[in-house]
């Protein structure tokens, strides 16, 4: 008996069968969450990218006028939104702002849009970030988010993607709202 069971642990140890399965059943857990995270965080990528390139659209757009109406504002606003595309344009947001710097160096928001977020009040008083502004201009200031759902959430969840970006206006002091 002792030595039908020491042969059996003699052969049982010796046999190869089966190792490239348990191998393989070890590493394909890690492998296929290794290839979902890096598609997840291209296509993060790929939308952070849309958004920059959507923030720079805009405040380029505008930049180059001197007086915007209302036909423009939508015109731009839905120019955006192709720049976003094929992500889904209700999880996008955008905000544009003109403010100017007064020749006391108080700053106050001129006037201000936006799609699928709030426009800020005119007459306040955002914080912009310092060495910014000069007294007597004004800036173009276009705030982009976008939520990202993720597609496989378990790996990295839900996030906003968000671009600021500001350029001075190319026509005149200030770009005026009509």
């Amino acid at each position: 008996m002792i030595r039908s069971a020491r042969t059996f642990l003699r052969r049982l140890g010796g046999n190869r069968d089966g190792v490239s399965a348990v191998e393989f059943a070890l590493i394909a857990p890690v492998m296929v969450l290794l290839y979902l995270g890096m598609v997840e965080i291209s296509l993060a990528l790929s939308v952070d990218r849309k958004v920059t390139n959507a923030a720079s659209a805009i405040a380029d757009l505008i930049a180059q006028d001197d007086v915007i109406t209302d036909g423009e504002m939508i015109n731009i606003l839905n120019a955006s939104r192709a720049i976003i595309a094929p992500y889904d344009t209700d999880q996008f947001a955008v905000r544009i702002s003109s403010v100017s710097m007064d020749l006391t160096g108080d700053v106050a928001v001129d006037w201000s849009d936006a799609r699928g977020t709030l426009a800020r009040a005119e007459g306040s008083q955002p914080t912009l970030p310092a060495g910014l502004l000069n007294p007597g201009r004004s800036i173009i200031w276009v705030e982009v988010a976008y939520a990202y759902d993720a597609p496989f959430r378990e790996i990295t969840g839900d996030f906003n993607i968000e671009e600021e970006f500001f350029l001075r206006p190319r026509q005149s002091l200030v770009v005026s709202r009509d």
